[in-house]
């Protein structure tokens, strides 16, 4: 990162220069014409000139000008500083990092986070985002002689008493952290503020300073009643220049811009209103001066605006701040402790029965789903008798449920609706078992002797599973996947390693099963095949398909 930066700096100091020879040049060339002409201007008769006058101000303020001096007196400029013993790789808002396909836990049951960013292999994009977004030029890293760095950001005063909703990655891991309001004189550091509590899911975080008198404050608005083309401005402090107003439209909602657990409860508004490095935390604002968003992510590839910034939602911001300023600070989100897969092919609902609703990749035993008797397979269609539509509405119906709070799942199994009681547990808690389960997949067992079968129909070279196999695992071993079949178009080429328990809901346990049940496939048919991680069987099932050419 400190590379692209030093590229940055230097792009603008080659710019400099281009520009300070081109002034040189032009004043040795005007130093020539000056004295060619010495001596002429007592020669010219000005005395028709008629002198210039500056008219009486006008007042030509719009609706931009209105919202801008009423919101601007609460909006803030925050800066941090880490102390160089407590230096660490800070991890600012987590959006556009590619992903592959994913199995995602609906209620929270993922990273929660806190992952190396060495072990990404787009470390160097998530590095470049992170310095330019919502940090000031040294991106919170101390410098050679070990000294101390400031962090620059901006938040919004929504509580008289001195309460403030900022970016969790403004503050995150931060030793102090000051806050300059509107009033403030240029050049001050500001007041300390305290963090009351963070929410790493939303990257929203709430701080608190001191106050003796009542501070100015936002009126917080409804992002559900926000449409595409409505006027909306960003209040900020970009590059550390306090009190900057910019103008733009919304220019999508529901924007997820992180597939996987990392952007389970990110879906942000999407605006064009110019949005830069020290942006993340302010206020996004609609045309009633009502704060509709806060301003979090940008799209960048020249450490700038480009048109493509992301504000998380207001109905979000508020729930979470309402649970923030709560006696624990902290945000509790219900858990049902399984998995899904969040894109499934048509073909996958086709055979599985399904039109919406969200089949179950793997459920954590011992956990709440478990007890109810749910299973791998089963699709999830209603909660409490609202109809669910997707994994995106599963997560979020489930993670507004209190803890130990029943509920009725309605789900098919084999094609039978069903329904199942099952009592809403902690995410936090419900994750931390889930990850347990994940690290620690349980003993190996012994399996069967290996045998090929060619790619045939589908394009798959499989065998039956090897000696070692864990205990309980049947189905066949993907060895290779040919260029352009059927397989390789569905995606199978990704899993090569995994093992195909299933095709099309018809159980594998060896490559005769296999052979069997393909035999018996003709062109124009849907295929799945249900896949799993032969390392952590209970991980979480795969499902692809597709219809047979």
């Amino acid at each position: 990162m400190k590379s692209l930066f030093g590229r940055f700096r230097y792009n603008r100091l080659a710019s400099t220069f281009t520009i300070l020879a081109t002034l040189s040049a032009a004043i040795l060339v005007g130093s020539i014409v000056a004295h060619s002409v010495r001596g002429q201007e007592s020669q010219v008769n000005s005395s028709d000139a008629t002198p210039l006058k500056v008219p009486a101000p006008h007042d030509l303020s719009t609706p931009f000008t209105k919202i801008a001096k009423e919101v601007g007196p609460a909006v803030v400029n925050i800066n941090t500083e880490i102390l160089p013993k407590q230096q660490q790789r800070r991890r600012g808002p987590h959006a556009l990092q590619p992903f592959g396909n994913q199995q995602q836990p609906p209620d929270g049951n993922g990273d929660d986070g806190n992952g190396d960013d060495d072990q990404n292999p787009q470390g160097g994009l998530q590095d470049f985002f992170n310095h330019f977004f919502g940090m000031g030029p040294d991106g919170g890293q101390p410098d050679e002689s070990g000294q101390e760095r400031e962090s620059l950001g901006s938040g919004f005063i929504v509580d008289p008493r001195g309460y403030i909703i900022t970016n969790n990655h403004v503050v995150d891991k931060a030793d102090r952290i000051y806050v300059r309001l509107a009033s403030d004189p240029e050049g001050s550091q500001g007041r300390p503020a305290k963090v009351v509590g963070v929410d790493k899911a939303t990257d929203i975080a709430v701080i608190k300073i001191e106050t003796d008198k009542p501070l100015p404050t936002v009126t917080m608005g409804n992002s559900d009643g926000v449409q595409v083309g409505d006027w909306v401005i960003a209040i900020g402090e970009p590059f550390g220049l306090a009190k900057t107003v910019t103008a733009g439209i919304i220019s999508s909602k529901n924007r997820t811009v992180e597939p996987g657990t990392e952007g389970e409860f990110q879906h942000f508004l999407q605006t064009d209103a110019a949005i830069n490095p020290g942006n993340s935390g302010g206020p996004l604002v609609n045309m009633d001066g009502e704060v509709i968003g806060v301003n979090t992510a940008i799209f960048t590839q020249s450490a700038g605006n480009e048109g493509i910034g992301f504000a998380m939602p207001s109905t979000s911001v508020v729930n979470v701040y309402n649970q923030l300023i709560g006696p624990e600070h902290k945000v509790v989100r219900g858990s049902i402790g399984i998995s899904f897969q969040p894109n499934p092919s048509s073909a996958v609902a086709r055979v599985y029965g399904f039109k919406s609703g969200v089949i179950i990749s793997s459920v954590g035993a011992g956990l709440p789903a478990a007890k109810a008797g749910l299973k791998p397979g089963d699709i999830i269609t209603s909660i409490d008798s609202k109809p669910v539509k997707d994994g995106d509405e599963l997560v979020a119906v489930i993670s507004e449920y209190k803890p130990g709070t029943n509920v009725d799942i309605g789900y098919l199994r084999n094609g039978q609706a069903l329904h199942a009681t099952v009592t809403i547990g902690d995410r936090d808690k419900v994750m931390e078992a889930m990850n347990n389960a994940a690290n620690n997949p349980g003993e190996q067992g012994q399996g069967q002797n290996p045998g090929n079968v060619s790619p045939a129909k589908l394009g798959i070279t499989v065998q039956d599973l090897p000696q070692g196999a864990p205990a309980g695992l049947a189905g066949v071993v993907i060895q290779s996947v040919k260029p352009g079949s059927f397989a390789d178009e569905i995606g199978v080429g990704d899993f090569q390693g995994g093992v195909i328990i299933s095709v099309n809901k018809h159980p594998v346990k060896n490559v005769q099963d296999f052979q069997m049940i393909v035999s018996g496939l003709h062109s124009g048919d849907d295929v799945v095949l249900e896949i799993v991680n032969p390392q952590n069987p209970t991980g979480g099932n795969e499902y692809l398909g597709g219809t047979l050419p």
